[in-house]
């Protein structure tokens, strides 16, 4: 499905918002860092995908300056097959590929 966008403008205001103006429709996004993204997901179900292509699925806890990942009951997944379970899980932060939010169990 494709839609021809006639019209997209987009203006910055100083609170840190984006104002996205689509075909005449407005819609606002909170521009945030990564840091503030992740700091958002303390506490939540997220996936860690390693760049070995194994993930991790688990409550995400805490995250350091090195973007090392701390995660609790932590499930190890190869191939989208439950292949182990921890408790709490330290990952270095130059194996992640990704950090994604998780539906809530």
């Amino acid at each position: 499905y494709q839609r021809r966008v006639r019209e997209a403008v987009v203006s910055t205001q100083s609170t840190g918002t984006l104002t996205l103006y689509l075909d005449g429709r407005m819609s606002t996004v909170r521009k945030q860092t990564p840091n503030e993204f992740l700091k958002q997901l303390i506490g939540r179900p997220v996936v860690v995908k390693l760049s070995s292509g194994v993930d991790y699925r688990g409550i995400f806890s805490n995250l350091d300056g090195y973007m090392n990942v701390i995660l609790e009951q932590t499930e190890e997944y190869m191939n989208g097959e439950l292949k182990n379970k921890y408790g709490d899980t330290f990952i270095r932060g130059n194996n992640v590929l990704y950090i994604s939010a998780q539906k809530r169990r």
